[in-house]
């Protein structure tokens, strides 16, 4: 899978290239793609013997009536249920009378839904805009509600394929093939959910219809990033890996820094001191030695341990209190490398200030929303936008969390996690990571390194920890070992 991700914009730019330029008639694209679709089927569902193909009105259904037409001349069973006429002298239309000729039959939306091993979607390509109602609602809820394996062509239909975000309703497919290149919004958001097992296929176009375009998104691809940790010196020493500072855990909340510090730890930090109210020094001690826990009251006391250190952790279980405030102020002054999430992020809600520099933040949607001044919806609406105006409101690098995280560079540049799993949406992952970035900056990746590789390690640990027991009931701090042999491997399969 390449890891360049596009527009929809750009991918019709492709498409276009490829039929003006290097004179690809577009039928012959759409054969191409029922035969990629085609290939998917058979390998997904070698045993499938009767094949239902939902056709809409565009270019989408088009795919689906030549796909419909190969899977009769393989012998098999096919049924087309069309969701309207397609468009008229178009490719669509004769893709339909190719279908016809070879005496397929349709069927309308209204009638009762083919029995069928394998359902095909292809209803809505890359042009839908608008939410899905009336006829095509019905029709998409009732696919929905077999249990019929589905495969999607291109998307799924009712994906907004530019954010991920879901256009009123959208199928739930088994597995996805998409056409020319990959469509950013298949990665994040609600898409992952929708799209199941991923596959692309270029239909045959050269390098050379890619190469003057520029993907400012892309996902992330393990293998480089491990390169930005070599292996250590026989002489190395704890000193040569940095101190990470981690401040937070008012009273009744002393797992979060906890976590935190554990997890710069288990990703290779030479010293981890923690800041923290005095009631949770003696169970970090207890529980973590390795851990520099000290009580801190206040400014004047945290000055000395600030000095010292390379990189701050500030704000897991931090609280609201004028002991947060009080922390939260002395540490962002000190101007020191920093790493902000939580309670962090919600006192720059409510206190404005300019972050030091280098700096990152970790929203989840909700932090997201409250930093942006929007609602949730509007940051899941369109994730990309959210993220690029987060890194460029705060100048710093944004972490977006969420299915498919996201790490945006204030001056432009988004990456995306095509790890991790819903087992993680439980409490303390986000401590977790923060330790984990801050542990990364202290051995030397400037800002934009460490949260990418922050964030793929740090989802990779849970879709490990999920495969020894499951995804229900996973807790952040089953991820710490998986952390560990992720940190230490020389390559790790992305």
């Amino acid at each position: 899978m390449s890891s360049r991700l596009y527009t929809t914009t750009q991918v019709r730019d492709f498409d276009r290239c490829a039929i003006e330029t290097l004179e690809i008639p577009g039928y012959e694209l759409m054969q191409r793609a029922a035969a990629a679709a085609w290939r998917v089927l058979r390998s997904k569902w070698p045993q499938a013997r009767r094949i239902a193909v939902f056709c809409g009105a565009g270019n989408n259904g088009g795919d689906g009536y030549l796909l419909a037409c190969l899977v009769r001349e393989a012998g098999l069973e096919a049924f087309v249920v069309a969701l309207a006429p397609p468009a008229r002298a178009g490719d669509a239309e004769r893709a339909c009378a190719r279908w016809s000729a070879a005496g397929g039959q349709t069927q309308g939306a209204d009638a009762p839904l083919p029995l069928a091993d394998v359902y095909v979607d292809a209803l809505f390509g890359t042009g839908l805009t608008r939410a899905i109602d009336g006829d095509a609602r019905t029709l998409i809820e009732c696919m929905n509600a077999s249990d019929r394996p589905m495969l999607a062509v291109d998307l799924p239909s009712g994906i907004d394929a530019n954010s991920g975000s879901v256009l009123g309703i959208a199928v739930r497919a088994a597995a996805t093939v998409s056409f020319v290149a990959h469509k950013r919004g298949l990665f994040t958001g609600s898409a992952p959910d929708h799209c199941g097992e991923l596959f692309l296929d270029a239909l045959g176009l050269p390098d050379s219809v890619f190469k003057s375009t520029f993907a400012d998104t892309r996902l992330m691809v393990m293998r480089r990033m491990m390169r930005w940790l070599p292996p250590r010196q026989r002489d190395a020493n704890k000193g040569l890996f940095g101190h990470v500072l981690a401040i937070g855990s008012d009273i009744g909340m002393g797992g979060a820094i906890r976590l935190c510090g554990e997890g710069a730890l288990r990703v290779g930090a030479g010293l981890v001191s923690v800041a923290t109210r005095a009631e949770n020094v003696g169970a970090l001690n207890a529980g973590r030695p390795e851990l520099m826990a000290k009580g801190v009251a206040d400014a004047a006391q945290l000055e000395l341990m600030l000095q010292r250190a390379d990189v701050v952790a500030l704000g897991p279980g931090l609280g609201d209190s004028e002991w947060s405030k009080t922390l939260w102020q002395a540490a962002l002054d000190a101007g020191k490398s920093t790493v902000l999430d939580a309670d962090g992020l919600n006192l720059l809600v409510r206190n404005p200030r300019r972050l030091p520099k280098p700096a990152i933040i970790t929203p989840h949607p909700g932090e997201a929303a409250r930093l942006l001044d929007c609602d949730i919806a509007t940051i899941q609406r369109d994730r990309f936008a959210a993220v690029i105006a987060l890194a460029r409101r705060y100048r710093a690098v944004a972490v977006l969390k969420g299915a498919g995280s996201l790490v945006a560079h204030p001056e432009g540049g988004v990456l995306v996690c095509p790890w991790g799993n819903p087992g993680m949406a439980s409490g303390g992952m986000g401590d977790v990571l923060t330790g984990v970035i801050a542990g990364l900056m202290g051995q030397g990746l400037n800002c934009w390194r460490a949260a990418r590789l922050g964030v793929a390690l740090h989802a990779q640990a849970g879709d490990a920890a999920a495969g020894e027991g499951g995804e229900a009931g996973l807790v952040a701090s089953d991820l710490f070992l998986p952390l560990r042999r992720l940190r230490n491997a020389q390559i790790v399969n992305g």
